[in-house]
């Protein structure tokens, strides 16, 4: 499969309605930013059908996608920005100068739209030229970076790579959102749409935002800024094992019957356990029912041929309104962290009574019910510093989850109806992707990277232990 071919790199700058539009603009990292500061970019992939010639392509839908982006951008500047450390700031920022602009390239593909578009697996290397890198300096990051590709006559997809200390999904999606209404409204944005960037209303203490920052650098226990000068600063960290050429891509759907008959399993099996007691209420919503299943039959498809010591169970969690006092939903950057058990999840799941499935549910409904709890932060805040200090030390495989049904993907159109196809690409370090079924149907939409011949037997133990379910 071909390369797509480079049309033109285009430079978009924030709209200016008059002389006096923003010439400046500084953003503090808080603790939540620099605890994602040297993690990979966030890539995301948005396939639209567009049956129409490729004139229409380059004659209305790129121009007008271009321009909805300048409206946007002047609401969301720290994207035209980059992250930088200025030698009078006690901290990394992000900085806007009227000037800054968007690098935004356009491109043509004559790959298999709708095997792109699609659920079944294919090779993941086929998606990875249909988005953009950031630049990166000893001085400085991008912030963001997108390309459009046309695909004659079948539809385009949208790239998008962002830089993860600087914004969270949440706020991706927001971004996106507000992109997609400008196309079609005039400005201003609605509220929900119009970024929060007040970033007094996170408090740290305890100056955990350059304690994360140093454990990246290696100067765990350092609060001062040791690392401002290093040249490796704005380097992503990087797993040693690299992507592999064999990652096969797939997408897989519990509808939401399918998610009704893990809760009923689920359910039995738990209360047919007589001998557990006190036995604590099962927290058995949508998103710990289908990260149990997914995480079964990852164990399941991938026993024997694991290099990894330990396979860990954990996710991200959303703190916007966990924290005191709640940060408000349109807040701008980062505002999750993590929550992880570090056992051992094989050797967890060794001769327990309740099958594998009701077990993963069992921890991680644990882990989501500690977020409904009272949370001390800060004690938060140093388990995951703990976590941070020994990434990669240890061996272990995270199962992480990138994504949300709750972002609400699925309705970012931008006049030519909703996405045939939206992907999470970053997901090739063993994480999964979230979102919302992309038909409506209330279930939630999965992807997952694994060699070919683990999708395979994935997919096999994925359709068979449904059909179990009575």
């Amino acid at each position: 499969m071909a390369s797509p071919k480079i049309l033109e790199v285009s430079h978009v700058a924030p709209f200016t309605a008059s002389p006096q539009s923003t010439t400046h603009f500084s953003l503090p990292l808080t603790m939540f930013d620099t605890f994602w500061f040297k993690c990979s970019p966030v890539q995301r992939l948005f396939f639209y059908s567009l049956p129409e010639t490729e004139d229409t392509f380059f004659n209305s839908v790129l121009p007008k996608l271009k321009h909805s982006l300048s409206l946007a951008l002047q609401y969301f500047l720290p994207l035209a920005g980059k992250l930088a450390w200025p030698q009078d700031s006690p901290k990394p920022v992000v900085l806007y100068t009227r000037g800054d602009v968007v690098s935004v390239t356009v491109a043509e593909s004559d790959a298999d739209f709708d095997l792109l578009a699609g659920n079944h697996a294919f090779r993941a290397s086929a998606v990875r030229p249909l988005i953009s890198p950031l630049r990166l300096s000893e001085t400085g990051a991008s912030v963001i970076a997108l390309q459009i590709t046309v695909f004659p006559n079948r539809g385009f997809s949208i790239g998008l790579t962002t830089h993860h200390a600087v914004l969270d999904g949440k706020s991706t999606n927001m971004f996106m959102k507000s992109w997609a209404y400008l196309i079609r409204e005039n400005p201003p944005l609605l509220p929900e749409l119009t970024p929060f960037y007040d970033r007094t209303i996170v408090k740290d203490p305890c100056g955990f935002d350059m304690k994360f920052l140093n454990s990246w650098m290696g100067n765990l226990g350092s609060t001062s800024s040791d690392c401002r000068n290093s040249p490796k600063l704005f380097e992503f960290f990087q797993s040693p094992d690299g992507p592999s050429s064999d990652l096969y891509r797939a997408t897989f759907e519990l509808t939401r019957s399918d998610i009704d008959k893990l809760r009923r399993r689920v359910s039995s099996n738990w209360d047919s356990l007589a001998h557990i007691s006190p036995k604590p209420k099962l927290h058995l919503s949508s998103f710990v029912l289908t990260y149990a299943y997914m995480f079964d039959c990852f164990l399941k498809a991938t026993e024997g041929d694991e290099s990894k010591s330990k396979v860990v169970l954990g996710f991200a969690a959303d703190y916007r309104n966990r924290l005191t006092p709640p940060v408000p939903e349109n807040y701008f950057g980062n505002c999750v962290g993590v929550k992880v058990n570090c056992n051992d999840t094989r050797e967890y799941l060794l001769g327990r009574e309740e099958d594998s499935l009701t077990a993963l549910v069992v921890k991680a409904g644990a882990l989501v019910k500690e977020l409904g709890e009272e949370i001390d932060f800060y004690k938060e805040a140093e388990k995951m510093l703990s976590r941070l200090s020994s990434l990669g030390s240890d061996n272990s495989f995270y199962f992480g989850v990138a994504g949300s049904p709750r972002f609400g993907v699925y309705s970012i159109d931008f006049g030519w109806g909703r996405p045939k196809k939206v992907a999470v690409l970053s997901i090739e370090n063993g994480s999964i992707s979230m979102a919302e079924s992309g038909d409506g149907n209330g279930g939630v939409e999965v992807g997952l990277v694994l060699k070919k011949h683990q999708m395979d037997r994935f997919a096999s133990v994925f359709v068979n232990g449904l059909s179990d379910i009575l």
